[in-house]
C-alpha cells in the first residue's frame, strides 16, 4: 500500500509508520496545523510575555516600587495579566505568572514576585 505525503502528495518511502516525505513537509504541515486562529492566542501570549519581561526587569529584587509612567513607557499593557490575588484585607494584586503588581495611591505601583515552593 503506497502512502502519500499529506503536505505535498509525494510518495512516502521508508518506515511503515512514516507520515511525511521530508522534514520540510512535516514542518510546513505542522506550522499550518498549529497556526492560531486569527492570531488571537499568539497576540495575547506576546502581550503577556512583554508584560512579564517588563515586570521582571523593573523588579530584580522580588519587591520594589515604580510609577505608572515607567510601566507605560516600557510598553506595559494593564489589560493583560494571568491571575488576580485578593488578600484577606481586600488588597488586589494582579499577576503575570509569578510577577505581580499592586496599584497604590497616586500613580505608583508596588511590584512583587510570588514565592514558589
Amino acid at each position: 500500500m503506497d502512502k502519500s505525503c499529506p503536505e505535498c502528495g509525494d510518495k512516502i518511502i521508508g518506515r511503515a509508520d512514516k507520515k511525511f516525505c521530508s522534514d520540510g513537509c512535516r514542518n510546513s504541515y505542522n506550522n499550518k496545523f498549529n497556526k492560531d486562529s486569527k492570531n488571537l492566542v499568539r497576540t495575547i501570549n506576546n502581550r503577556l510575555r512583554r508584560n512579564y519581561r517588563i515586570l521582571n526587569a523593573l523588579n530584580p529584587q522580588e519587591k520594589t516600587k515604580t510609577t505608572k509612567q515607567k510601566l507605560s513607557t516600557a510598553g506595559f499593557d494593564f489589560n493583560y495579566f494571568t491571575s488576580i490575588y485578593t488578600t484577606k484585607a481586600g488588597t488586589v494584586y494582579y499577576f503575570v505568572y509569578d510577577q505581580g503588581y499592586l496599584p497604590l495611591e497616586g500613580d505608583f505601583y508596588a511590584l512583587v514576585k510570588r514565592k514558589t515552593d
